[in-house]
């Protein structure tokens, strides 16, 4: 389900990620929700949840990767 606010967002994303990539991973979700909504937009048998959650975080890796244990922006 799409999330509304920062709040919503797992909290795996939300404990590790700073507010500005939360954001990234918010409106990537949101957006892959609405794209990959039938089966037959997605690749294999993963479902609308799983595609949303993996474009949110190929998002987030386009501006920031984790160094040290911790999201930094590249």
């Amino acid at each position: 389900m799409p999330y509304k606010i920062l709040q919503q967002l797992p909290d795996s994303v939300r404990d590790n990620l700073p507010e500005h990539a939360q954001e990234i991973y918010l409106a990537a979700f949101n957006n892959a929700w609405d794209q990959y909504k039938s089966a037959s937009d997605r690749q294999g048998d993963d479902s609308r949840e799983e595609v949303s959650h993996k474009v949110a975080w190929n998002a987030v890796k386009q501006k920031y990767e984790k160094q040290n244990g911790k999201w930094q922006r590249k």
